[in-house]
């Protein structure tokens, strides 16, 4: 499933643990990983990778903390231990790695690149970064940088309309995901036959949710651009089976699980051409790929979906191929593992 290869550039070389055995790894995860009204691709990862890891000889003692509370947690954690620390939490606090560096080997498991001081701070200290993207690690600079692309499960096939008119975009409605630039380009399109469901989290920017149902509602495009809200287990596959195409307007993206769980349905995706999308979409062009920020060429490639039917018969097919190529969290499992069998040699 894409290029998983190694990324190496130069670092400080620290000085050695002695660490005991591989008897287990220290993963240390955001408190509400589990919580059904913000799922997030990240929280995702988390879970599987946690799931995954025993079977491949790592035990896992599982933590959860929030940035404030990370250093206390790290402070009790064995002289050796090998920690995989979620990056939202090690990048948003630093100190508490800088004050562990010679204690612990930490392994920063990095879902999202945003560049920021304390996260080149706390990334600075890692003893290892996993990354879920090739591109993601190519922006890292680490002399131990390892990429475990994200699973996805096996899924029917949706079986798609005629008319290719059902629009699906799931992401958390935020500023870097773009449903602006997609609710834009849509009204470009107004005279076409579509409807949107947006699926994802309302309650992280509420302002931004009252904005965009503002504009749906005077642009008359409100009874066609639904606010479905976080949808998880049935409910989530019910709003893929009835999708005919995946768009996905984001800003920024490390990747793009959501590429991949719409591949392994037969469904084909209109997304942003940034950071590990297109490695989501992967070979054979299961999909269109269009500039961010630019709803006009967003909404050019949504009415050549809408108005040509030979067009989505082609993207169909080509995401029906790309299903087949597709692998599963297992692989992503093992990925991490070897990070965390390098960092314990």
């Amino acid at each position: 499933m894409g290029n998983r290869s190694a990324v190496t550039t130069p670092s400080a070389v620290t000085t050695p643990l002695a660490v005991p055995s591989r008897s287990e790894v220290q993963v240390v995860v955001p408190v509400g990983i589990d919580d059904p009204r913000r799922p997030s691709g990240g929280n995702t990862y988390d879970r599987r990778v946690l799931a995954g890891l025993p079977a491949t000889g790592w035990p896992v003692r599982q933590h959860r903390a929030t940035p404030e509370s990370l250093g206390s947690l790290l402070a009790t954690l064995p002289v050796g231990a090998v920690v995989l620390v979620d990056g939202l939490l090690a990048c948003r606090a630093p100190g508490a790695l800088q004050a562990q560096r010679h204690r612990l080997r930490v392994v920063v498991l990095l879902h999202q690149v945003l560049g920021t001081p304390d996260e080149r701070a706390a990334l600075k200290v890692a003893t290892g970064v996993v990354t879920t993207s090739a591109w993601a690690a190519r922006q890292v600079a680490h002399r131990l940088v390892r990429v475990a692309l994200p699973g996805v499960d096996p899924a029917p096939l949706v079986a798609g309309s005629r008319s290719g008119a059902r629009l699906l975009c799931v992401a958390a409605v935020l500023p870097a995901k773009g449903q602006d630039v997609l609710l834009e380009a849509l009204e470009k399109v107004a005279d076409l036959d579509w409807q949107l469901d947006l699926v994802g989290s309302l309650e992280r920017r509420p302002d931004l949710v009252a904005e965009l149902r503002g504009r749906a509602a005077a642009s008359g495009l409100a009874e066609r651009v639904r606010f479905r809200g976080p949808l998880v287990g049935r409910s989530l596959e019910s709003s893929y089976a009835a999708a005919d195409v995946l768009v996905l307007p984001t800003r920024q993206e490390s990747y793009g699980m959501v590429v991949a769980e719409a591949l392994a349905r037969g469904l084909p995706v209109i997304a942003s051409d940034v950071g590990g999308v297109p490695e989501a979409l992967g070979p054979g062009r299961p999909g269109v790929l269009v500039p961010p920020e630019d709803p006009a060429t967003l909404a050019h490639a949504l009415r050549l979906w809408l108005e040509r039917p030979p067009l989505r018969a082609s993207l169909r097919a080509r995401a029906l191929v790309r299903r087949t190529t597709l692998t599963g969290w297992d692989e992503t499992s093992r990925r991490v593992a070897d990070a965390l069998a390098e960092v314990a040699a």
